[in-house]
């Protein structure tokens, strides 16, 4: 009898890979997306995910909103897919930053906090439309949460005095590579003030509105 169970035990085996191939060459032959299709009615994984114009893709969220009866001052988003591979494998890492519109979608601004000891670069910072100005002594109240703002910008003078603040403030801590670290106060404040801030999501897209319907 051993001799007919081992054929039987060899044959089974076979007939498994051979099944296993079969499965295997089944899933392979993946169907071709169709480009465009012509009922009314179809399976959308079938085809391929249309595009459109910048133009052509506001006119239609305009006409569904319409037929959807929503707000007519809606909020238009996007998505942007960034290309974050470098040399070697390696990726950029996340980031966030601000940037300024051509065309504002808002009246809101962002409460931005000017840190300045000299009373002439403080006034200006006044002027041009900062919410908090001052010097060393806000280091206490923002440690301890009486003082909040949007974003937190410096002059060079100051910034030796308000490393305390570091682990507080983490990424909006001022520095020159967010441009929150400068002489230009104005132009520091225009960027902060009327900026929109955006972040790197998912690893590599950035998900934000821009604008209104």
């Amino acid at each position: 009898s051993r001799p007919y169970a081992a054929a039987a035990k060899t044959a089974k085996k076979s007939f498994k890979k051979a099944k296993q191939g079969e499965t295997k060459k089944k899933g392979t032959g993946r169907r071709p997306l169709l480009s465009k299709p012509v009922d009314d009615v179809y399976l959308t994984w079938l085809y391929k995910r249309p595009s459109y114009g910048l133009e052509q893709a506001v006119a239609m969220l305009k006409k569904f909103q319409e037929l959807d009866f929503t707000h007519p001052r809606q909020h238009v988003y996007i998505n942007v897919f960034l290309d974050m591979a470098l040399e070697k494998k390696k990726k950029v890492d996340p980031f966030s930053g601000v940037v300024l519109l051509p065309h504002r979608y808002t009246e809101e601004t962002n409460k931005v906090l000017v840190f300045t000891e000299n009373e002439q670069e403080a006034e200006i910072a006044r002027e041009n439309g900062a919410a908090i100005v001052g010097g060393v002594e806000l280091v206490k109240w923002i440690l301890e949460d009486e003082i909040q703002a949007d974003f937190y910008v410096a002059v060079p003078a100051i910034i030796p005095k308000l490393i305390p603040l570091r682990n507080k403030l983490k990424r909006k801590y001022p520095n020159t590579k967010r441009n929150s670290l400068g002489t230009d106060i104005p132009k520091m404040l225009q960027l902060f003030r009327d900026g929109l801030e955006y972040t790197v999501q998912d690893e590599n897209v950035i998900k934000t509105r821009i604008a209104r319907v």
